[in-house]
């Protein structure tokens, strides 16, 4: 059954080439003009991921991707933000709130499925796969769950692939373009896609509690994962 895609975007124009273009490419898609229609259709049947403009009237994106990532029945779903150019001080708090990714205006409908294909792409691990244990921290890959000390966490579909690429680094360093380029598709890295990482790796850190202590910060280079008792 190919993914629901749940597009919110305010301006009509802008709204319907995505759902063209989302459609041609197997889709099914819905759309909302305002931040309170896209939560009533979040609730009514939930997607597989949503489009959110970040610039709405009344709720913007911003507040919209507050709510979902506070809803522990949404709190894992994969959110790309549309932004503007000029926006980087708000996409920068969007990826604090959680989002997977961004997009900025105006972009291609190449660049739009890209993005969308590479979010909603998962763990190709089958299900009864071996979990990674590191420490308390477990990670089924068949389920794609986390607990810590049994525990279990909420994470990102983002936070989900950025940690399993630390676990299975076991120990080794890996670069800023290196995580971008696997777990987000990117093969060249700007500023705030480089701060795009910093951003996960902090919300990773307060999410694994204890077990965050073990992401490393490798000064001018990347992360690694501490894997010591």
């Amino acid at each position: 059954m190919s993914s629901r895609v749940l597009i919110v975007e305010d301006e009509p124009d802008i709204r319907e080439l995505v759902v063209h273009h989302l459609k041609r490419d197997g889709y099914q898609v819905t759309a909302a003009s305002s931040g309170e229609e896209a939560l009533r259709q979040v609730q009514a049947v939930p997607p597989d991921l949503v489009l959110l403009d970040l610039m709405m009237p009344v709720m913007d994106g911003l507040e919209v991707c507050r709510r979902l990532r506070q809803d522990p029945a949404t709190a894992g779903l994969p959110i790309v933000m549309l932004t503007a150019k000029g926006d980087e001080v708000d996409r920068v708090l969007g990826l604090e709130l959680g989002a997977d990714d961004y997009i900025v205006k105006p972009f291609s409908p190449k660049e739009l499925l890209a993005r969308v294909r590479a979010v909603l792409r998962r763990s190709g691990a089958a299900p009864g796969a071996a979990p990674l244990r590191l420490g308390a921290l477990v990670m089924d890959l068949g389920t794609h769950t986390v607990s810590v000390g049994g525990l279990a966490l909420s994470l990102t579909p983002k936070e989900f692939d950025l940690l399993r690429a630390l676990v299975e680094a076991r120990g080794r360093v890996l670069s800023r373009e290196f995580l971008l380029d696997r777990v987000w598709g990117y093969s060249r890295a700007s500023e705030i896609e480089s701060r795009t990482v910093d951003v996960h790796v902090r919300r990773l850190r307060v999410k694994l509690g204890a077990e965050g202590r073990r992401i490393l910060t490798v000064k001018s280079v990347g992360y690694r994962m501490e894997t010591a008792p």
